[in-house]
């Protein structure tokens, strides 16, 4: 990948396909035969190997490929015969190391021994485990305050590693465990609890077999979840509808052919996704729904018989309260905030009134957004109106993107534990736990950034590069007394360590765990609150690489060696972590009753969901309307207001060849297919009609200056601008490259979520 610019052109053929299975060929060849050709057949099949792709649910029903184009990427790249050995690092500096792309880093391969960075020569140095885990234990011990201490986490791990890192923290003295939902779907999660009383999807993968209707906001499946446009497709050609909102025109929700639908593919033939697609602005999700339920509201006066009264009777609180605040709100605003027509929001309501089962379904389109909490709760609001929560067919679905990043979440890791948790971990393991409040991962950039952070351990990801104004909160890392990155590959963040700078390589999940001989196996949670199993089968990269639960239960005893828990047990046999996860959520987490066993079953288990049931675990005990007049400021607003009207409204996406931070090498050069860019990610999308008013023609050499109220200069050098089909002032670009020009002050109100779709700009030659 260079900066070499190819002219975009129009990606006309439908998402999937050929495309897509040339794409799974790449990632499958790309180094020679290796071991992801016969770890293919059991990714995602019962008591095979969950993908580390993403957190989309497995088919319910026997299905013998059930993996996509980035699940093949992904295994592919953490079963690569490349290796990123201490002989490599010692004759790299840490230094050149880091003028390399984020898709080089990626490619150096598999680490493959314990290293401790080196000042003197500006090296990472291969160490022993048992002196790694020494140097950690003793540094964190040196702090002053256990607050000093940051446990980080990615969605990656899973529940075996999870749990007992988030009692290492807790046992050690601090809540500090902020994760990568932090920076996704916080915000989700909150709206949820508030309005129906549980923070995860309603939804399951069967839901979309009954759904006669299926509104998909700001989300992209095609390169996100593309096991997830197999399900649109099935209920697209029984005759559900699929309504589409997202400022972009996504080829993955206009047409796809199935890579597995033989007749497809051999007529050269597609499937039609979207029934109607809505350009909204970014960030006029809240005015669309409220204009929506306007309409709804509008038409039900007409017409009674449009809402659900029993349900709305017997089920929630609050309706006055909404209907008399979307009914005062006023159409022009309505239509100007969101971008769309009065008639084309009264048709989306005819649409959602005609439909007895709705799914409602989204990605960090809505979720990072400063009104992220309010436009959620909106959602939910429109759904209430018609019973479309705890019936079959019909619910809401945050589709989140790490594998486990929600298993994660119920096994402890948050900084903001449920007390019933607290209390568990208390019975179970004779401590008290800190109660207060730990730092959310918005909270501990400005904890480094001040110096109030000293110590930074991360199980997974690339927290500082996934993070709002990255150059700075790396140089603020490099002055931690302490940095731990437990990790498979060398990314970004770990160029940047502490005053003890440790790089821990872990097995990947596509690997043998074998402790004390015994083959070991982990269970994640999807999205969908399904709990399965996952067994490594490929040998381990390395013999000197540790499972994730044995180097958090190293680092654990070796940080509190007065402990009486009993870490090396945990480390050793993930029964005995099950176990104890069991006793500690009695009471707190229903479903994990008889965990060993149910773990066991051909598909795992299902955590109960009280809203799906109807049981609403909320201070009413009924699901709450939660009513939002359309907001009178905003950061554009408050941008603008500094800036003047040349200030452009950026939103961060995803290209098609990466996955998170993790950029792949493609070598044919292809960077995002569906939106046909190749050779670069220094490209800007932009519409023709801001490219008028701002003077500037498709194809020009621009840098990009973060419209700031705090008075930071935040600026990127050398991006081209794409002329692209986009209404407004919206532009797009790709993270986490444009990263850099975000604020940490720039989050979505009440859950502190990064308000990447919303990073106010200049544009300049």
């Amino acid at each position: 990948m260079s900066d070499k610019f190819i002219p975009i052109q129009a990606y006309g053929k439908p998402a999937g396909g050929f495309g897509s299975l040339r794409g799974t060929a790449r990632a499958l060849t790309g180094y020679g035969p290796f071991p992801a050709l016969q770890t293919l057949a059991h990714v995602n099949q019962p008591q095979g190997i969950d993908c580390p792709g993403c957190a989309y649910p497995d088919s319910p029903t026997d299905k013998a490929v059930d993996f996509c184009e980035q699940g093949a990427w992904a295994i592919s790249h953490e079963a690569t015969p490349k290796r990123a050995t201490p002989a490599h690092f010692a004759a790299h500096t840490v230094s050149e190391l880091r003028k390399n792309e984020e898709w080089q880093l990626e490619a150096l391969g598999r680490l493959t021994a314990p290293m401790l960075y080196d000042r003197a020569s500006d090296t990472y140095r291969e160490i022993e485990w048992a002196q790694a885990f020494e140097l950690a234990g003793a540094s964190l011990r040196a702090l002053d305050c256990p607050n000093r201490a940051v446990f980080y986490a990615s969605g990656r791990s899973s529940n075996e590693a999870a749990f007992p890192y988030q009692l290492f923290a807790r046992a050690f003295g601090t809540n500090n465990l902020p994760d990568s939902s932090n920076y996704c779907h916080e915000a989700s999660g909150d709206a949820l609890r508030l309005s129906i009383g549980v923070g995860k999807s309603t939804v399951t993968r069967e839901d979309f077999e009954h759904a006669e209707a299926v509104f998909v906001f700001g989300q992209n499946p095609a390169t996100n979840h593309p096991r997830m446009l197999g399900d649109l497709r099935h209920a697209k050609l029984r005759g559900c509808k699929i309504v589409v909102f997202n400022p972009l025109l996504e080829r993955g929700l206009q047409k796809f052919t199935d890579p597995q639908a033989a007749g497809e593919l051999l007529t050269g033939s597609s499937t039609p996704i979207a029934d109607e697609y809505y350009q909204v602005r970014v960030g006029g999700d809240l005015a669309a729904i409220t204009g929506i339920i306007k309409a709804l509201l509008e038409a039900d006066s007409r017409a009674p018989g449009l809402l659900d009264r029993a349900f709305i009777a017997d089920h929630t609180q609050g309706f006055e309260a909404l209907e008399a605040v979307v009914r005062v709100q006023d159409w022009p605003e309505i239509e100007r905030s969101s971008g769309l027509s009065r008639a084309q929001m009264e048709q989306a309501a005819q649409l959602y009134a005609a439909s007895n089962a709705t799914i409602s379904t989204w990605c960090m389109g809505l979720t990072q957004n400063e009104y992220a909490v309010e436009t959620i709760q909106m959602l939910t609001n429109l759904m209430l109106l018609r019973g479309n929560v705890g019936k079959p067919g019909a619910g809401l679905m945050p589709v989140r993107g790490h594998s486990n990043v929600q298993g994660d979440r119920t096994v402890g890791v948050t900084s903001r534990p449920k007390a019933e948790w607290l209390q568990g971990l208390e019975r179970v393991f004779g401590f008290t736990p800190p109660s207060a409040p730990g730092l959310d991962a918005v909270s501990v950039i400005r904890g480094l950034l001040d110096g109030s952070v000293h110590a930074f351990t991360s199980l997974g990801g690339n927290f500082a590069v996934a993070g709002p104004d990255s150059p700075r909160v790396l140089d603020a890392l490099s002055r931690c007394k302490l940095t731990v990155h437990i990790a498979t590959k060398l990314n970004r963040t770990h160029l940047y360590p502490g005053q003890t700078g440790l790089l821990l390589p872990c097995l990947g999940r596509t690997e043998h765990d074998d402790q004390a001989g015994c083959q070991q196996f982990v269970s994640v949670e999807d999205t969908a609150s399904m709990v399965h199993a996952s067994t490594g089968r490929n040998r381990p990269a390395s013999e000197k690489l540790r499972s994730e639960p044995h180097i958090v239960t190293e680092l654990a005893r070796h940080t509190l060696p007065g402990s009486t828990i009993d870490w090396a047990g945990m480390g050793r046999d993930y029964d005995l972590t099950r176990e104890l996860i069991e006793r500690v959520a009695q009471g707190a987490v229903a479903g994990f009753e008889q965990y060993n066993a149910n773990i066991r079953r051909k598909r795992g288990f299902h955590l109960p969901n009280t809203a799906a049931l109807r049981e609403w675990k909320t201070d009413s005990g009924k699901a709450n309307f939660a009513p939002h007049a359309l907001p009178q400021d905003g950061i554009m607003q408050r941008a603008r207001a500094v800036h003047g009207d040349r200030v452009v409204c950026l939103a961060t996406v995803r290209a098609h060849r990466q996955y998170n931070t993790t950029v792949y090498h493609d070598p044919t050069g292809e960077v995002d297919r569906y939106r046909g860019v190749h050779g670069t990610r220094k490209v800007l999308f932009i519409g023709p009609a801001t490219l008028a008013r701002l003077g500037f023609k498709d194809g020009d050499t621009v840098n990009l200056r973060a419209a700031s109220v705090d008075g930071i200069e935040r600026v990127v050098e050398g991006y081209r601008l794409v002329e692209y089909p986009i209404r407004g002032d919206d532009v797009f670009g790709y993270f986490p490259e444009l990263t850099p020009l975000s604020s940490p002050d720039l989050t979505a109100r009440g859950s502190n979520t990064p308000a990447f779709k919303q990073v106010p700009i200049l544009i300049e030659r």
